[in-house]
């Protein structure tokens, strides 16, 4: 996580708070490149907020990509 929030240019903390809902709406800016540097676009970033939660597919993605 902390290789991912430096190559973003956001604060780990920033980022952690993001990925636990503790930041409800995050910068644009912000979710673009936290996206850009999980090699995620944002077309599927949207999919996976617009998503139903049972549905959801890209997050298991995110967070694994997240975790290594």
């Amino acid at each position: 996580m902390l290789e991912v929030a430096l190559a973003a240019r956001v604060s780990p903390e920033t980022l952690r708070k993001i990925e636990t809902g503790r930041v409800a709406t995050p910068a644009f800016p912000t979710v673009a490149a936290i996206a850009d540097v999980l090699g995620l676009s944002l077309d599927a970033v949207w999919a996976e907020v617009t998503q139903p939660e049972n549905d959801r597919r890209v997050g298991q993605d995110v967070r694994e990509r997240l975790a290594s």
